[in-house]
């Protein structure tokens, strides 16, 4: 069975490292889009990412995550329908503003593909 994604990765990544769902191999990320490793989500350890594809958002609802309260809303992969992490929408402190428009995709979901 051939799979479709949204987008492939390939071709946009000057080294073809990405990062795919770990449950149907969709592409996810590319490596240079990668911010920082220092994350933690429900799940454990979680990559903060500037630009994902191949997902949907759910509704936004505030949270209170470790770093205080948020607007975030669920990322699913398109393909399996997996959450994978969530989006950050809204941040109410001035020092978490630069987490807004960013993703959150946990380790747990998604797994190191080409090129490493």
């Amino acid at each position: 069975m051939v799979k479709t994604f949204r987008a492939y990765l390939d071709a946009q990544s000057p080294t073809g490292r990405r990062y795919s769902c770990v449950h149907c191999r969709a592409h996810l990320a590319r490596h240079e889009d990668l911010i920082s490793k220092s994350f933690q989500g429900s799940q454990g350890k979680a990559y903060l990412f500037r630009s994902v594809v191949n997902i949907s958002t759910g509704p936004i609802e505030e949270r209170t995550l470790l770093t205080g309260k948020h607007h975030v809303a669920d990322i699913r992969c398109c393909n399996c329908r997996e959450v994978l992490g969530w989006k950050y929408e809204l941040a109410f402190e001035n020092t978490q503003k630069y987490k807004e428009g960013k993703f959150i995709i946990e380790l747990a979901h998604m797994v190191k593909d080409n090129g490493w």
